[in-house]
Order: C-alpha cells, then sequence, then structure tokens
C-alpha cells in the first residue's frame, strides 16, 4: 500500500479561526467542503492535537478563510508552523484581519472568500473531529483563484536543501508536509510531527 496516493486527493486551504471569550486563534486546514445547500452548510475536519479544535468544540463557531494564489508562506508559519498555546498567532497581523458579524477574525490578505459557521453537529473521527454547521455569513474579497495542496507544495512552499547527515554523522527524517526534521537512525512509527500534527507515514529519509 502506497501512502503517497493520498496526496492524489484535491484539496483546498484555509485559515480556520474561532474565539472563545478573549482569546482569538486559528490555524491551517486542508478539509472545509459544502456540505448542503438546503440549509446551506460546511463541514470541517480538525486535528485534535490543535489548540483551535478545542476553542471551535467550546465556541461552536468558527471562519474560514480561503486561501488564495496570492498567499505568501509567511502565512502558513504564522497560522501552521506555531502552537496557539505558546504564541499569539495574531501579534503583529492587526493590518491583515477584520472581525465578522459574528466577532471571529476573518484574513484579508492572500486569501479570496470567508465564510462564517454556527456549529451544528460533530463527529469524532479519530484523530480528528469533523465539525458541521450552518453558514452564517460570508463575502468574496477578491477574484485571485484558490490555492490548492499541489499548489502550494508547488508554488508556496520553499523547496529544502537536501542533506544526508548531521555534521556529528545523525540520520535526518523530514516532513514531506511542513518540512520539520527529526533527527535519529530510526523514526518511530507512533510519530507525530510538533509542527503539522501529520504521522510518520508522512516523513523521509533525507538523502543527497
Amino acid at each position: 500500500m502506497d501512502p503517497k496516493a493520498m496526496y492524489k486527493l484535491s484539496y483546498g486551504l484555509f485559515v480556520l479561526t474561532t474565539k472563545f471569550f478573549d482569546k482569538d486563534n486559528g490555524c491551517i486546514i486542508n478539509t472545509a467542503i459544502q456540505a448542503a445547500s438546503e440549509p446551506n452548510q460546511i463541514s470541517i475536519c480538525v486535528n485534535k492535537a490543535n489548540l483551535t479544535h478545542d476553542m471551535v468544540m467550546q465556541s461552536r463557531e468558527f471562519t474560514v478563510s480561503i486561501i488564495s494564489q496570492d498567499a505568501t508562506f509567511d502565512l502558513f508559519k504564522r497560522f501552521g508552523f506555531q502552537s496557539g498555546k505558546d504564541a499569539d498567532k495574531f501579534e503583529g497581523f492587526s493590518d491583515k484581519v477584520k472581525r465578522g458579524a459574528n466577532g471571529i477574525y476573518y484574513v484579508t490578505e492572500g486569501t479570496n472568500a470567508y465564510i462564517s459557521v454556527k456549529v451544528e453537529k460533530t463527529e469524532d473521527l479519530g484523530s480528528h473531529t469533523m465539525f458541521v454547521g450552518t453558514i452564517t455569513d460570508m463575502e468574496v474579497l477578491s477574484d485571485s483563484p484558490s490555492a490548492t495542496y499541489a499548489y502550494y507544495f508547488d508554488n508556496i512552499k520553499p523547496k529544502p536543501e537536501a542533506v544526508g547527515k548531521t555534521p556529528e554523522g545523525e540520520t535526518i527524517w523530514r516532513c514531506r508536509i511542513c518540512g520539520y526534521e527529526y533527527v535519529g537512525e530510526e523514526l518511530p512509527e507512533d510519530f507525530i510531527c510538533p509542527v503539522c500534527k501529520h504521522p510518520a507515514e508522512d516523513f523521509e529519509k533525507v538523502v543527497k
């Protein structure tokens, strides 16, 4: 079985944002689809390891900002490569967000639309939770095409330099998704990337 087949699925990319009491947070997701038209609903799937997951579970509201081909890698670093448990992801970013009618930030730079949602039900999927909700607000922000997962890898994500071992001669395993590097001769089967939360099967031994 070749796990790389999963990469052939077509995904969009989104900044998922929410607010619980006075805490704002967000993360990058690649699963947001229209689930029904009457009533107009969308579903998202969020990794349980993300703080944003817990906040959506508590607030029962969220907004997805649809990432466009105008986005830079900085947007992904801000919302995908750090945890809201350790950093304020909106610090120094106030000129690139606005609050929607639900009081939740949506991203205005590197995006082409936003959709605000009230959660109606959830489904436990193991590593992720599916949230299904009714759309409460949405607006188009630009005509720039939406960025797909493939577009991100080909045009936005920097290409890593190939290295075989550290100066100390240790083996390097690199996450195909975010580029995080694990140093060690063997990568544990149950290893989870601390940055993007992908499993060991999404790591590759780096060779020259």
